[in-house]
């Protein structure tokens, strides 16, 4: 086979998740880049990781990976060196930066006109009415709308859902009561964390949404791989039963279960192909039962950070970049739509049974778990030595304590 090495940018669960699928396939000991470290990666055999200052500044960010890949073709002159990121920061560089890595480089990008239609929120939304993809009822405004009190006047009732459009700007935001992502009961709620968001330096535009009830069991999220030739090679779509309850984290994935749904499927394709996409897509929606329609929250470009469900259930991400960036192999025309048995979680079992809500799915999802057919990202029987499994004990026991102080059932906002 052709001598490869993978080049992973990031340090969390997310590059582990790769790294990992990567080893499972090939045996390969990764190679990462980042600007901190997380603890997912740390004391991992299967990845070797490059801890760089000021990394997220364009101009370190070529010549950091330009100078590596020099350096490692002088070891091994023949290697294809595949590069992808796993953060909406890397995702973000490459797409905009990332023309000057090609000489040394594959990997796969979108224009970044397109970027910034998908990635912004609000934009994302136009599209989403340009290809009749159904998503909440919206609201976007921006620091003056807020001054103006336009962030007041809704064409829908609370409770409100609110989040930046601009994912990657909010990552430098903080302030008191910061989240991913909020929900809102009254208007002097909202009002006082928009106001508070732009006073902090937030800059973006703001998404207003009407709140689609239910609980974390009614999402979905949806993983596609999209060939450098903007064909969909192959979706898997998951059904998660339960989320990470801190404020930090909010929409997080803890557990997904496989689903199946050949309409969203269909749609999110055909959506996909035609406007030349290229890369991992990962699409988070809400199933709306006042309209039984599953409606978009937001697309990122990058697979998301629970993907390893992927990998897990047989559909090896690593292959698929492998096979259309590295061996170039032809494509059958079939997309792969993905059926799986196996339940991924990011948390121990013991907060599984008793935080999820009791359902039919949740029934399902112990059922896995009592044959074995479940796992979780980080816990690899091949990565294994004794700071990694302490490490991992401690994480387990934060997520322990996150579940006692914030976990509420969201089904009570329906």
């Amino acid at each position: 086979m052709k001598e490869f090495q993978p080049v992973i940018l990031g340090t969390d669960i997310n590059t582990y998740g790769m790294a990992r699928a990567f080893h499972e396939a090939y045996g390969l000991v990764s190679t990462a880049f980042g600007h901190y470290q997380l603890s997912p990666t740390k004391y991992s055999r299967i990845v070797d990781l490059h801890l760089v200052h000021d990394f997220t500044n364009p101009e370190v960010f070529v010549s950091t990976l330009n100078e590596w890949a020099d350096a490692y073709h002088r070891d091994h002159p023949g290697a294809t060196l595949l590069l992808l990121p796993c953060g909406d920061t890397y995702a973000n560089l490459l797409d905009e930066f990332g023309e000057p890595l090609r000489e040394r480089f594959v990997f796969n990008a979108i224009d970044k006109e397109l970027n910034r239609s998908l990635s912004l929120k609000s934009s994302f939304y136009e599209l989403c009415d340009r290809y009749g993809l159904p998503h909440p009822k919206t609201v976007s405004v921006d620091a003056d709308d807020v001054k103006a009190g336009r962030h007041r006047n809704l064409p829908f009732d609370y409770p409100v859902a609110m989040k930046p459009a601009d994912s990657d700007e909010w990552l430098g935001i903080d302030f008191p009561g910061r989240k991913k992502a909020f929900i809102f009961s009254n208007p002097d709620e909202l009002d006082t964390m928009i106001r508070r968001s732009y006073q902090a330096g937030y800059t973006s535009q703001m998404v207003i949404q009407d709140f689609v009830p239910g609980g974390d069991d009614n999402m979905r999220v949806l993983n596609a791989y999209v060939d450098r030739h903007h064909r969909v090679r192959m979706m898997f779509l998951g059904h998660p039963l339960l989320e990470d309850p801190a404020p930090e984290a909010v929409g997080n994935y803890a557990a997904i279960i496989p689903d199946y749904n050949q309409d969203i499927f269909d749609r999110i394709k055909a959506f996909l192909e035609d406007i030349k996409y290229s890369g991992v897509a990962n699409f988070d929606m809400k199933y709306d039962p006042r309209d039984g329609v599953y409606k978009l929250f937001e697309i990122n470009l990058r697979q998301g950070r629970s993907s390893y469900v992927v990998t897990l259930n047989g559909f090896n991400l690593a292959r698929y970049f492998v096979d259309d960036l590295v061996l170039d192999t032809p494509f059958n025309g079939r997309t792969v739509f993905g059926r799986g048995h196996r339940l991924w979680m990011e948390i121990p079992k013991d907060i599984f049974r008793k935080y999820c809500a009791e359902s039919e799915d949740k029934q399902q999802a112990m059922a896995m778990i009592r044959r074995g057919d479940w796992g979780t990202t980080l816990e690899y029987s091949k990565d294994r030595n004794f700071r990694r499994w302490l490490l991992i004990r401690h994480m387990f026991a934060i997520y322990r304590r996150r579940y006692r102080r914030y976990f509420r059932d969201k089904r009570t906002l329906a």
